[in-house]
């Protein structure tokens, strides 16, 4: 479906919201330092310097997986990356 593309998709949201989605609840057990090198917690966390796609949370919830997944298919569209089948 896709020509050969290379991008990158930043997910833009607060370290409490991603803990509250967390149904495996690994931030809960990487805070308690039962999982170590866990990114947000005790392994740093860096912004990517360029990316082509960010998807922000709105009014501090996450978009819904349909919004996010257009967000996508909008940027290959206008790119001429996503190809008909």
């Amino acid at each position: 479906m896709l020509a050969d593309a290379n991008f990158t998709v930043f997910m833009n949201m607060h370290l409490s919201l991603c803990e509250s989605r967390d149904a495996k609840g690994l931030y809960k057990l990487a805070l308690a330092e039962k999982i170590k090198g866990f990114t947000g917690t005790d392994d740093p966390y860096e912004l990517p310097l360029n990316c082509e796609i960010e998807i922000k949370e709105k009014d501090g919830a996450c978009p819904t997986a349909s919004a996010m997944a257009g967000q996508v298919v909008s940027y290959l569209e206008d790119k001429g990356l996503a190809q008909d089948q």
